[in-house]
């Protein structure tokens, strides 16, 4: 009981899948010779394992349909895997999305509850600020539809073994309906399945991809580095990288996380030193200084958080000195950064710190702050509570009545 629109990689694999979890599937597409072949039992690309599938279900649990109005009249779910190209300006072209959404509308006859559902990737705030207000101009059938996102995380070349042996699924919602739904059409499968907003489903998207492509273009960067200095295996390089445990360990997540800035020893040091000897070498390492830049600007947009809860108060309780938990290392700590710009607007600060207190005291002399013994002393002391350094006994406090800066975005 699905209608997809679009068969290409994203669609015939979503098609195909849902046909493979037991589903009633209608395939849609107005590429003509793309629906011959499949009718014929091929694919029109190259993917492991779909062609086969293809044959198991076609006539069965999937059916290439050219009649909109019978499949979308047979369907409570709506899928739209049709493209979204971007135009001059980079944004995202929504045409053949709104086409098929005609279409959909065009062919509901009858009062029947349905979700509407795009796959196609589509930027943050898409959904909310133009799906929607499309769909209800519609008119009164919009009364019966629910409208999500369900972003895939496909490897061309491995679309198959991506869906079905998913990690995750994504599911923006609407309205409880159509998260009770969408859980309920993937319950078959052993997988998480997070029901979220409508833009965090689309966020997620963007998030995976554009770290994908920022740490193929880090890579790029440093490889050009490398040949202007000359003198350095680049391959053997990259592959000696790749033996870092924290890769493998899946450390590396703690890496790919928010908060107030990078510190420490090594990071502000050896990212200003590379960028710094590139520069004088000729070669402007521009994706590395933005992250120096990055870093830097961190620091106020914490603070400014900080003051905008403050108001009228002036009284600050900081829970973490040092850079990283687990560690007294205060070397250029953010909440050192953080104490300090506070201080120029004369807040008060309480502070506590598990292991790094004393450190702190000695690196940072100048700064006059009163240090507590526990976390709980600063919190009785303070309305407003600054979480700076991400130990998992602040994740055991309990914060109520307190306005919480979690800077660290470690509170659930």
């Amino acid at each position: 009981m699905v209608t997809v629109f679009g068969l290409g990689f994203v669609g015939l694999t979503t098609a195909l899948g849902f046909a493979h979890m037991g589903h009633k599937v209608y395939g849609i597409d107005i590429d003509t010779e793309r629906m011959e072949t499949l009718r014929s039992g091929k694919i029109p690309f190259h993917e492991m394992y779909m062609e086969e599938e293809l044959q198991k279900h076609i006539g069965k649990n999937i059916i290439l349909e050219n009649d909109i109005e019978a499949a979308v009249a047979d369907s409570e779910y709506i899928y739209y895997c049709v493209g979204t190209p971007y135009g001059q300006n980079g944004s995202a072209d929504l045409k053949y999305l709104f086409s098929a959404i005609d279409m959909t509308i065009d062919a509901i006859k009858d009062d029947k509850k349905r979700i509407l559902v795009t796959k196609s990737t589509i930027p943050p705030l898409t959904t909310k600020e133009k799906i929607i207000p499309y769909v209800q101009n519609k008119g009164t059938v919009s009364k019966n539809i629910s409208i999500a996102n369900n972003p895939e995380f496909l490897r061309e070349g491995h679309c198959w073994e991506d869906f079905i042996n998913s990690d995750r699924v994504v599911c923006g919602c609407s309205d409880e309906y159509a998260a009770e739904k969408l859980r309920e059409l993937y319950s078959s499968m052993d997988v998480p399945v997070f029901t979220v907003s409508l833009s965090t489903g689309e966020f997620i998207k963007y998030l995976s991809n554009t770290l994908l492509a920022t740490l193929i273009s880090y890579s790029n960067e440093m490889a050009e580095a490398a040949d202007n200095f000359g003198d350095i295996d680049v391959a053997t390089s990259f592959k000696i990288l790749h033996m870092d445990r924290r890769w493998n360990d899946c450390d590396m997540t703690s890496y790919v996380y928010p908060g107030c800035g990078y510190g420490g020893y090594c990071l502000p040091k050896d990212t200003c030193a590379f960028y710094a000897q590139s520069t004088e070498k000729g070669f402007v390492p521009e994706i590395l200084g933005k992250v120096i830049k990055t870093n830097e600007s961190r620091t106020m947009v914490m603070v400014n958080k900080i003051l905008q809860k403050l108001g009228d108060r002036n009284k600050v309780g900081v829970l973490g000195l040092s850079f990283k938990p687990n560690s007294d290392d205060v070397r250029d700590t953010p909440a050192a950064r953080i104490i300090r710009e506070l201080a120029k607007e004369n807040v008060e600060i309480t502070a506590y710190d598990p292991v790094a207190v004393g450190e702190f005291r000695k690196r940072y002399p100048d700064i006059k702050i009163l240090f507590c013994n526990q976390a709980e002393d600063v919190c009785n002391a303070n309305d407003v509570i600054v979480i700076a350094t991400a130990w998992d006994e602040f994740k055991k406090i309990d914060f109520t009545g307190k306005d919480v800066i979690d800077c660290r975005y470690m509170l659930d």
